[in-house]
């Protein structure tokens, strides 16, 4: 994959989370930023960035529990250490960070 195509299909996941996050009524401030940073502040103050990572072509997720790389398959973002998908990652980042059970449908 391009660095064009890779831009814009981390860009348009990205966006799925942000309206995913906003979907849930998780008690968080969510803000896509420019440059592909989504900024994720939970209610007791803690964060989560995600973010595109142009020289890796992969999205970087930096959370509470640590931090993943999310690399394009050809079919879905796959985390590049234990293969799984993003948003049911996110999921269960998500989930445990803010305390609450949380389900992100891509």
């Amino acid at each position: 994959m391009d660095e064009r195509e890779f831009a814009k299909r981390a860009d348009e996941a990205l966006e799925r989370i942000e309206a995913a996050l906003e979907a849930t009524g998780v008690e968080a401030d969510v803000e896509l930023k420019e440059g592909g940073v989504l900024e994720i502040e939970f209610e007791d103050g803690s964060r989560m960035v995600i973010n595109r990572h142009g020289a890796a072509r992969e999205l970087w997720v930096a959370a509470r529990a640590g931090g993943f790389h999310f690399r394009w398959d050809g079919t879905a973002w796959r985390d590049t250490r234990e293969g799984a998908e993003l948003f049911a990652a996110l999921s269960k980042l998500v989930s445990a960070q803010s305390g609450r059970s949380v389900r992100l449908a891509p």
